[in-house]
């Protein structure tokens, strides 16, 4: 805080002497004399923190010889209290008395943003007795540079955020390559493990149905056994599970009763007519049968599966 010599322009000689030219460019304020205004202590509701300005500008009028018209003023609050109220200072300069001293400041008067008033012990009270219209609005030097530094802050941001994306994405390109030829061996192993397991399933069934169904040995021999002395067969033949004989009898028409309720077949009927061979002087015959087949001969082959990837 300066003090003004009025006169002949001495206090802005002061001024331009001892600001530094990087503090040229700040605010300045008028800081007038206590005994320039009045100060008055009002009790109000809290609600009137928020329109404390235009709350007190009717109590001018009763706690002042001064009205509106003829006084600048501002309040400020000085305490909240517990019941509700709140402690508020007005202050009120007499407008002639600010008009005289914005006078003698001269040019200086263009350059203030703001009109405070000492409380009387060499500090202001923190109020602004300036009219709205005569405040000088400085802009902040150092706003610029604010901007232009959170520009480049946010850039560098926005920067290293992409190069942490980008350097991501190359390592997950990276892993992929490096994965790849492991995915390959992967799906070959299951490819090998699946045509194995086919294989594996597929003996299995094979070796079941043979199971199922009566060896060639075993129907030979219940043939014999069976068959009467007089009967020759020229074809044996087993086709899935059907049992076919082709052959000349001299019993020909008994061949279906000998046959039956055999545990190896079930169901021997004859095929066609009797024909009979003048040569051998017996019939020729064909006749069928249907092998027995136990329930894991009949059970359907496994199905075929595809490798891992079959479906592309």
């Amino acid at each position: 805080m300066l003090p003004w010599q009025h006169g002949d322009g001495a206090g802005a000689a002061v001024l331009a002497r001892v600001l530094a030219p990087s503090l040229a460019d700040m605010p300045r304020w008028l800081v007038l004399p206590a005994g320039s205004g009045l100060r008055r202590t009002l009790r109000l509701p809290a609600a009137a923190a928020d329109r404390l300005r235009d709350v007190v500008s009717f109590e001018i009028d009763r706690q002042t010889p001064f009205s509106a018209q003829t006084a600048v003023f501002d309040a400020r609050v000085l305490a909240l209290r517990d019941d509700g109220q709140l402690d508020a200072e007005l202050v009120v300069v007499p407008r002639r008395t600010l008009d005289d001293a914005l006078a003698a400041l001269g040019p200086v008067a263009d350059t203030l943003a703001g009109v405070d008033l000492d409380d009387g012990s060499g500090q202001a009270l923190g109020i602004d007795l300036l009219p709205a219209a005569r405040r000088l609005h400085r802009a902040d030097p150092r706003r610029r540079w604010n901007l232009l530094l959170a520009a480049i802050a946010s850039c560098a941001l926005v920067a290293g955020m992409w190069q942490v994306l980008d350097n991501r994405r190359d390592a997950a390109d990276a892993f992929e390559e490096a994965s790849r030829p492991v995915i390959a061996q992967a799906r070959a192993a299951s490819a090998q493990r699946q045509r194995l397991a086919t294989l594996i399933e597929g003996m299995q069934y094979l070796q079941a149905q043979r199971a199922a169904r009566p060896t060639m040995v075993e129907i030979l021999d219940e043939l014999s056994q069976r068959l009467p002395d007089g009967t020759y067969l020229e074809k044996l033949a087993v086709e899935n599970d059907r049992l076919l004989l082709i052959g000349l009898s001299s019993e020909a028409s008994a061949l279906v009763g000998q046959l039956e309720d055999s545990p190896l077949w079930r169901s021997p009927a004859l095929t066609g007519a009797l024909q009979p061979d003048p040569r051998s002087r017996r019939d020729r015959f064909t006749l069928t049968a249907a092998l027995a087949v136990t329930g894991a001969g009949a059970a359907a082959p496994p199905p075929v599966r595809g490798g891992p990837d079959a479906g592309g």
